[in-house]
């Protein structure tokens, strides 16, 4: 296609798959679109066992790697210490954690103490973290990084220049767009508020052309639009408004290769668009998730105000670690506990199919969206 994405990426078609599943990744790229690895929740070691095994298996196709290194965060440049973090947390969060598994029946004693077990984000997020992974990356062949929570790190921007790789930056505003342009990065990852996982409150449909817009006296940096797109024709309207591809996260996490646990896909396969929560109880800043029993607990007026990155996630996720591991066992307290990142475009995801198949169905949604736009200006 005669798109920027894929004249800088070097792909065929010009959606690009944020994913933690190295097969989803393997499998988007060599179906014509830029699997993007997750890494924010892998050591340096692991990451370096995923990237080779992408290499091994992608055929020499483009592939990027995604990390996570938020402007504003407690203890961003400092020395990490786990145990620091563990002290600024106040009994009331591990009780808290602790009652609502019991109250589905989950026995979650050892969770009334914090421990440093959930500190393995804190320490990927900070700026050291963050470049360990990045110097694990760069000694693969990728072709984008990503940055989302801020504009990267000047060091960050400076490691894409020198090893001929792009720079990729999620946003939610259009200011934040106009900043990124300034600091240099490649691509603009635009995403709206029916996004899963970290998310602003601007819809895609308003904030797609509002940053085109915006970015214009600066730079016509490339845009691809994110936020609740699962299918083709969502992307063909995105492009019509200023972008020049799709960044599509959700969408992958029902197909056959997810790493997603088969609970969580069932829940996903029969939720509705309205059934998407957009909360601060896991990670600290606003993320959209399922709706279950967990978020709803944090909803509620008995629930503490949740904590700053990255002493949030410190919380919830050893209890969702639990939970997760319960759930598949057939627990239903459990079940009903347990939540993923997700859009509001879970609405439209009604099957689980390959990844490969999903790029297929893209192709062919779009260019049926072509199509019909064009079918308007036929006499």
């Amino acid at each position: 296609m005669n798109s920027k994405i894929c004249e800088l990426l070097e792909i065929e078609f010009p959606l690009v798959a944020f994913t933690h599943c190295r097969d989803v990744v393997v499998a988007v790229s060599k179906a014509g679109g830029c699997g993007v690895l997750g890494a924010v929740g892998m050591s340096p070691e692991q990451l370096e066992k995923e990237l080779k095994w992408i290499d091994d298996h992608i055929d020499g196709k483009p592939y990027g790697v995604d990390v996570l290194i938020p402007n504003k965060m407690i203890g961003r440049d400092e020395k990490f210490d786990a145990e620091k973090l563990v002290a600024m947390i106040p009994q009331e969060y591990a009780d808290f954690r602790a009652d609502v598994l019991e109250n589905n029946d989950i026995e979650a004693s050892e969770l009334r103490t914090i421990d440093t077990g959930g500190s393995g984000f804190a320490a990927n997020t900070q700026s050291g973290g963050a470049k360990a992974l990045l110097d694990v990356a760069f000694n693969h062949p990728i072709k984008l990084i990503a940055n989302a929570l801020g504009v990267p790190p000047d060091w960050m921007l400076q490691m894409g220049k020198d090893n001929d790789v792009k720079v990729a930056a999620l946003l939610g505003t259009a200011q934040h767009a106009i900043n990124q342009v300034k600091a240099g990065v490649d691509i603009l990852v635009v995403s709206g508020t029916e996004a899963g996982g970290h998310c602003g409150s601007v819809p895609t449909m308003i904030l797609i052309p509002e940053v085109h817009e915006a970015i214009q006296p600066y730079g016509d940096v490339p845009i691809l639009a994110a936020g609740g797109i699962v299918t083709g024709k969502q992307m063909a309207a995105a492009m019509s408004m200023g972008a020049s591809g799709a960044w599509c996260g959700s969408v992958w996490l029902t197909t056959i290769e997810s790493e997603v646990d088969p609970v969580i896909k069932e829940k996903m396969i029969a939720a509705n668009s309205s059934q998407t929560v957009r909360s601060r109880s896991r990670t600290g800043k606003h993320s959209r998730q399922l709706q279950s029993t967990w978020t709803d607990a944090w909803e509620s007026d008995k629930a503490p105000e949740p904590l700053p990155m990255p002493l949030q996630p410190m919380v919830a996720e050893p209890a969702l670690q639990k939970v997760n591991k319960l759930a598949a066992g057939g627990h239903e307290g459990a079940q009903d506990l347990a939540t993923y990142w997700v859009g509001q475009g879970v609405g439209l995801m009604n099957q689980s199919i390959s990844a490969s198949d999903v790029v297929q169905d893209f192709k062919e949604d779009f260019i049926g969206a072509y199509e019909r736009m064009s079918g308007f200006f036929e006499e």
